[in-house]
């Protein structure tokens, strides 16, 4: 007997744009697996990581909230962070739970799907790295910038992003998620410390590259000082490309929606600007161009979209067919 298979999304990245885009994706019938970069070295994440020498856990933290399906004083529990208290200070309390959790079970990816089950997350959320890793900038000058929340303060282009240790091994369940995926979502998020610190890892870039799913970007709207100043869309998609080794997107999901002067200005005050969709040049690099409009305004803060990104993401899904996939049973 055969029974329907809810369409796999892999969907990589970290920072603020993950979450965001996962709260409206929960709510459509497809199996999320959310590949979170461990590569923070700021705040309570950072603390954690060089003291307890594990990977560094608040990216993970904001993903398994945003996919939980929990009361939401729990899941305000979990991001609480504490304020003038020695050396709680600062530390969020799910980091601590998850570092525990890691020292109970001796393993960070048991550790997340430990917590899974008492945050009731939809979907699985697995790491890029189970190990403590430290991102490094290599500088259009040659000079190296070592440190993830150090990169945006170099004041000079960035030439590409590598981790270390060299030898990386990622868990083997990322891979699986990877090789088994229908779609492959990368973004939104910082381009050189949310999605590449997981694209950089070994074997992952590859798993990508030989995946026949559809693989698509969702395009930044704003550029980022210290990350990418001036960049185009195809300036974003060429250094996806050049780290993945291959032209590994072919979809991208770019603002068709003008942004309001006001918050243009407010942004210009921190060297940042819309991105500007180069559809020529894009279509050059041999995508296909979706241009809809994908903009919210959070406390005077551009954002994407939830809603209407994850209707876009389930449209193309429709589309495609895979949503009648079907499995024996």
């Amino acid at each position: 007997m055969s029974k329907l298979r809810q369409p796999r999304i892999a969907i990589i990245g970290g920072g603020t744009g993950l979450p965001v885009l996962l709260r409206g994706l929960k709510t459509y019938p497809v199996d999320i697996t959310a590949i979170v970069t461990v590569a923070d070295d700021g705040g309570s994440s950072g603390r954690l990581r060089d003291e307890l020498n594990i990977p560094a856990p608040g990216d993970v933290r904001n993903v398994l909230a945003a996919l939980s399906e929990v009361e939401p004083l729990v899941e305000q529990m979990f991001q609480h962070r504490f304020d003038n208290a020695d050396h709680l200070s600062g530390h969020a309390l799910g980091n601590l739970i998850l570092a525990a959790m890691t020292s109970i079970t001796g393993d960070f990816v048991h550790a997340i799907q430990e917590m899974s089950k008492v945050l009731n997350v939809k979907g699985q959320v697995l790491p890029s790295a189970n190990q403590s890793v430290v991102l490094h900038a290599e500088l259009d000058d040659g000079e190296i910038v070592t440190g993830e929340s150090k990169i945006p303060y170099s004041g000079k282009r960035i030439k590409r992003v590598f981790l270390s240790p060299e030898h990386i091994e990622p868990p083997k369940e990322t891979l699986e998620a990877i090789r088994n995926a229908d779609m492959i979502l990368m973004g939104p998020g910082s381009l050189y410390t949310s999605i590449l610190p997981n694209l950089v890892v070994p074997s992952i870039a590859e798993e990508i590259a030989n995946s026949k799913a559809t693989k698509m970007y969702i395009c930044n709207l704003m550029t980022q000082a210290g990350e990418t100043l001036n960049y185009t869309a195809s300036d974003h998609l060429k250094v996806l490309n050049e780290h993945l080794g291959s032209r590994c997107v072919d979809t991208i999901l770019v603002n068709n929606e003008e942004i309001p002067p006001h918050l243009k200005l407010k942004y210009k005050e921190e060297y940042a600007q819309p991105v500007i969709f180069d559809i020529k040049r894009l279509e050059k690099l041999g995508v296909k161009v979706i241009k809809e409009n994908i903009v919210s305004i959070h406390n005077n803060r551009v954002r994407h979209d939830t809603v209407a990104v994850a209707s876009i993401i389930y449209s193309l899904i429709n589309k495609s067919g895979l949503h009648v996939s079907s499995v024996n049973g």
